[in-house]
Order: structure tokens, then sequence, then C-alpha cells
């Protein structure tokens, strides 16, 4: 083979050469190797544009446009077409970032007036006219201040600020047809390969998430590369829609957020407050069955502590402060420090260990507005928190027991789960040499129990490498809620010691856990997995009494006071209304039963249980169906819940 050609291995080993700087789409088409499902090709390992020409020989695929990478590069062209649109219908709008995301992509605008539903419907038929004009999409590249130069002459300050902050001299841009845009691609080939798109929603977005930068105009969408894929789509998002914890938190009366007291903080309400307690009550037992010790906090303490522990140097940014009497004080984000301070109020023996601390500790982190969620994202929640301090060669059992405590509480909610190990990230405290043995204990603890896990390079804790616990809900959607770190460094820096068997001092070792998390986020999880229907065992209303008329109110109150005798959560609806109206009425609050009085049950002196399923059941008296009760929430919560939890 001479210079002037280049040898290429595909991926089922075969071999062709071709000259130096054919496209590399002519090299995957010359193996016939399907060339109309290619967005992209990939050669020893780097993705590049169809259109590339071949400089060197390698190992070449092509990468298919319903891959994982297929897709991000389909959606993220699309966001350039969209791009395309608005510049065309909107002249003066500044464009700022469009990546693609999962499941779409978005690009935020600098508009004079907010986009609306009818300019969405004007920016997809815009974007239709580009994808049938099948524009070739080019790579372009130019010196850095000749790409400034070009942005600054079209006044897009944006992209400006992007490239004063770049310091490779060679900028890469994609042009399609009049619009150019900075990017390092790649990209589809040209407007045409766009087949399926919907843009979804329009909402604010600080630049680059700060609040003190100019609000933009974010506008969402998807794109798949047929019809029926986006059609699936758009009906997940429905069903996505209609179990938004949001709304089913006002549906249910769960839970509010108020702007007088300010964002990211919620107030619940009666019911809320009951499933957040019937939550923490099955926490406290399950923790208090495991050897673990109750204790709690306080919610300020000393910045100094804070500066002690490496927080200040690398949290602050999420943290309050404030002061009293001359002195700063930090309010706490996490609540490690405190159970570090109550492990060394006493001399610790090796026969103390492994200690564990547990609280549902109530923090507060600095969250920007434009991240804040209903439930899933606030400034102040609960951890159920707890941290094992323990001897090094007890670390291995300990990870491995919390993770059969996970694994269980995720079986007991049904919830199928994934598991990543997040490592070292750049801002860091600890020697090296810590951070390998924290992170070998948790590679070690997965594998001894064969529990298959991801690596997400530099995720970690600033003080230590962590196991997240992905869970994945009814939609099959991924909640990160539990989470396993391991720390050699903050029991060095608070000197926390133990004496050993060789009568000398020894350091302990930290791990940090929670099991569902924040309470508020997991609650948030809970209400979207079940639609609101939450099971027997969890629901804050167990049954609801309704009467057909007013000469069944004395009886029904007497079944009302003999099930909250037994523990049910019950409620008596005994209003003057029509029984269809009051049957709807528990019915959209998800209510598991149902127990409708009318002249038959007052004359049987007896109740005739209705499920929330439609199931009618026969006639019994008030202490068989406790007793029904009863047994359907142990089952549900696999024995560990029945009457009485609160």
């Amino acid at each position: 083979m001479n210079s002037e050609h280049v040898e290429v291995i595909y991926t089922d080993g075969q071999k062709k050469q071709f000259p130096k700087g054919v496209p590399i789409e002519e090299a995957l088409d010359a193996a016939g190797k399907g060339k109309d499902r290619w967005v992209a090709g990939r050669l020893n390992g780097v993705l590049l544009d169809l259109r590339s020409g071949l400089e060197e020989g390698g190992h070449l695929e092509g990468v298919p446009v319903d891959s994982k990478e297929g897709l991000e590069i389909l959606r993220h062209s699309t966001s350039h077409l969209m791009a395309q649109a608005v510049k065309k219908l909107y002249p003066k709008a500044r464009f700022a970032i469009g990546p693609a995301i999962e499941n779409g992509f978005y690009y935020d605008f600098e508009v004079d007036e907010p986009f609306s539903q009818e300019d969405l419907s004007k920016i997809e038929s815009k974007m239709k006219e580009i994808i049938s004009a099948r524009l070739e999409v080019k790579r372009r590249e130019m010196p850095r201040e000749e790409a400034i130069r070009y942005f600054e002459e079209r006044d897009e300050s944006y992209k400006v600020e992007l490239l004063e902050e770049i310091s490779d001299d060679i900028i890469s841009c994609y042009q399609q047809g009049d619009f150019l845009d900075l990017c390092r691609g790649p990209h589809i080939p040209h407007t045409g390969h766009v087949k399926a798109f919907k843009l979804l929603s329009v909402a604010g977005a600080y630049w680059r998430g700060d609040e003190s930068k100019p609000m933009l105009q974010r506008i969402y969408g998807t794109s798949f590369p047929d019809r029926d894929g986006l059609k699936q789509y758009l009906k997940f998002l429905e069903e996505a829609r209609k179990r938004d914890h949001r709304r089913l938190g006002k549906d249910l009366d769960l839970f509010s957020f108020n702007d007088e007291v300010g964002a990211g903080m919620p107030i619940y309400h009666p019911k809320g407050a009951l499933l957040r307690h019937i939550l923490e009550s099955f926490e406290k037992r399950e923790h208090l069955r495991r050897g673990y010790q109750v204790v709690m906090g306080p919610t300020l303490l000393k910045t100094d502590l804070w500066k002690r522990s490496g927080h200040f140097d690398n949290y602050r940014e999420n943290m309050y402060f404030t002061e009293i009497d001359e002195q700063s004080y930090g309010v706490k984000p996490m609540n490690c420090l405190a159970h570090m301070l109550i492990y060394k109020s006493r001399i610790r023996s090796y026969r103390d260990l492994p200690l564990r601390y547990f609280e549902l500790g109530t923090v507060h982190r600095h969250e920007k507005s434009g991240v804040l969620h209903g439930l899933l994202r606030v400034r102040q929640f609960t951890q159920d928190d707890a941290h094992i301090l323990c001897m090094p060669e007890q670390l291995h059992e300990e990870i491995q027991g919390i993770i059969d405590f996970v694994v269980e509480v995720m079986g007991i909610f049904g919830f199928a789960y994934e598991m990543e190990i997040s490592t070292r990230p750049e801002k860091s405290i600890g020697t090296d040499e810590d951070w390998e043995k924290a992170t070998a204990a948790l590679v070690g603890a997965l594998e001894g129990k064969g529990i298959s896990y991801n690596v997400c390079e530099g995720d970690g804790a600033f003080y230590g490498p962590k196991i997240d616990v992905k869970l994945k809900d009814a939609l099959d959607r991924k909640w990160q809620c539990a989470t396993i770190q391991c720390d050699f460094t903050l029991p060095d820096r608070f000197d926390l010691t133990y004496v050993g068997a060789d009568g000398h001092r020894h350091r302990p070792v930290m791990v940090h856990r929670v099991i569902l998390g924040a309470v508020e986020r997991f609650m948030g999880v809970l209400i979207e997995h079940y639609a609101g229907a939450f099971p027997l065992w969890l629901s804050p209303v167990q049954a609801t009494i309704v009467t057909v008329t007013d000469s069944q109110v004395d009886f029904a109150r007497k079944v009302w006071e003999e099930l909250k005798g037994m523990g049910l959560r019950v409620e008596l609806d005994d209003r003057n209304e029509k029984l269809g109206y009051k049957i709807r009425e528990a019915q959209l609050q998800k209510v598991p039963y149902m127990l409708v009085i009318g002249d038959r049950e007052v004359s049987a002196v007896g109740i005739a249980p209705r499920r929330r399923d439609g199931t009618q059941l026969e006639l019994m008296s008030t202490g068989d169906f406790a007793a029904l009760v009863e047994r359907e929430c142990l089952e549900a919560s696999k024995g560990r819940v029945g009457l009485g939890i609160i």
C-alpha cells in the first residue's frame, strides 16, 4: 500500500484500501454496510461526519441512527435545524446553546417577547420547509479570532462569550444554507435526515444557570428516526403528565408551594404529612432492626467546623450562612459533622465498632431557582442519613450490609434499580491512597454480591467515592435516591480514633449512606411511580366511608370510630350530597377502599367494602374488614407493616 492510500478494517474483519481523503460514507458504502442507516462514522473510536475524508487507516464502523450516539447526533442536528428556523422567523433573536439531552434537545434564545404555543407551531412549519430543502450540513473550520469576528458582526454575543473561553486555535462550525453555528459535531449529512420531530414546550432559563445573567427562552423538542418512535414517545409523555407529582400533589391535597414562603420550600398538608410520617416510621423501624442508633444534630454549626471538614472550600456555593453574636454559622447541608462529634465525645474501643448513627436530618442546600422542580428538587429536605464508623477490616461487610438494606427496601416499594460507582472528582480532598482504598472497597462489595455496575468518572463526593443506586419507576425512568459513600478523609480531619486490641489508637473509616435519600424526593418519585394510587400500607387514607342518605349517618359514625380504634386510616363523608358525587370524589382521591353505608348495611350491622379497582366484596363486620386490611398491608410490605404504624 502506497502513502496515497489508507486501509480500513470493518467490524466483520473485512479489509479494504481507499485513496486518502475519500469520504467515510463512501468507504462504508463500498462494504455494503447499509448506508441509509448511518448518521456518522467511527474511525479508531473517534466519531466523524459521514462526509469527512479518511486521512488515516484503521477500524471503521457506521453509527446507526437508532443507536445511543446516533440518536444524540440526530437530536443535536435537529436543535440546529430549530435554531435556523427561529433565525428565519425572528431575525433579531440571539442564539445561545442547543445541546441534545436525554430523549430530546433544547435551544436557548434571547428574544424580545416570550415564545407562545402558536410560535412553536410556526417554527415547526419552518423546520419542515428546511427539511424538505435537504440542505447539506457542512463542517467549517476557521481560526478562533476569525470566528469571534464572524459572530461579533452578527451581534451573537453569547457565541462570542463562549468563543472567548475556548483556547483552541482552530474552531469548528457547521453550516446549512445561510445558517452557521458554533459546534464540535458530528452532524447529519443533510437536513432531510430529520424524519420525525416535535417541539414540546418553552420555558425560561437563565444564561448558564446563573440568576444574575439574562433570562432566555428555552424551546424543548424531541426527534426520532421514524414516526412510530415519535408517536410512542409522545404517548409516554402524556402518561408522564398524568403522573406528574406536582399535579397529583394538588389533586390529592398532599402538599403545596407558596411564593410568600419562598421557592423550594414545600408545605405539607395533612395527607401529605401523614404519608411522610408513614415513610419515616417505616424507616425508623427498619434501621433499629439493623442495629442503628437514632441521633440528632443541630441545624446550625459554626463556620469553622465547615472549614475544617472541607465543605467551606468545596461546597459553600450550595450552603447558607448566617451570623449570631458576631460568630459565623453555616446551615447544615449534610448531617455528617454532628455524627462525627458524637463519635468523638468519648474514647472508643475496637469492641464498640461498628457504630451506626441514623438521623432523619433536615438539611438546606442552595439550588438555583431554574432547577427547582416540585418535591424532586427543593432547598429544604430531610435525608434518611446514616454514618457508619468502623475498622478498615469491617468495611467490606458493612458496605455489603447497606447494599442488602437497599435491595430489600427497593423490593418492598416495587422498584427495579441499577448501580453506579462514581470516582474522584477534580475538586476533592484526601490522598490518592485513601481514594484508591475507598474505591476498591466499594467495587469489592458490589462484585462480592455479583452486582453489575457502571462507572461514572469524576462524579464522586469531594471526600470520597460512592455507589449511586438509580431506581426505575413504572415508566422505566431512572431516579437517583440511595447512595453509599466511603470516606477515609473526614475521620482524619476530625482526628477520630479507636483503641485497638493492641492498645494503640487507630483511625476508623466512615461510610455515609442514605436508603431512600431525600424524603421529599422519594415521595415525589413514589407519587409518580404509583400515579397517586398508593399501596394500602402507604395510603394516607385507607378507606372512605360514604353515606347514601342522612338516615345512615349515626351508624356510619359508629363504623368510623370502630375502624379508627383498630388502627385504620379512615375518613367519613357524611355530607348532604348526591351519592354519585361522593363516590366520584373518593375515586379521584384514589382511596384503596370505599365503604358505602346504606339501609342494607345498617340493618345487617356490617359493611360491604369496594376496592379501588371496582371489585365488590361481601358484607362483613368491621373486625373482619380490619383483619383483611392487616393481611393486605403485611403482604404488600413483605411482612413489615400492618395496622398501627403510626
